[in-house]
């Protein structure tokens, strides 16, 4: 049963992971990537909720502003240094 589990997590993942690089290929960072804004499908797919602190960004700039939510925020964001698109991927991280 753990091996369909096993299977299972890694399509989870990957579809986060899809969603967060389209979102990047256009310029927007997601900035609230939670378990609470990812919703399933009846057919088992995973949706992004939420965009309310999506912001779109250009290439090499940084967004300045605190948001988010604690247990899943970037170390940039929590110093006030600036943050891209690598946010998303250390929320990302704290999911898996």
């Amino acid at each position: 049963m753990s091996f369909i589990f096993y299977f299972r997590a890694k399509f989870y993942a990957a579809q986060i992971a899809l969603a967060i690089q389209h979102l990047h290929n256009y310029g927007i960072i997601y900035r609230d990537l939670k378990p609470e804004n990812i919703l399933i499908d009846t057919d088992g797919y995973l949706k992004l909720a939420d965009f309310g602190m999506a912001k779109r960004i250009k290439d090499n700039e940084k967004a300045m502003s605190f948001c988010g939510t604690p247990e899943y925020l970037s170390p940039e964001i929590i110093k006030g240094t600036g943050h891209d698109k690598a946010t998303d991927w250390w929320s990302f991280g704290t999911i898996l």
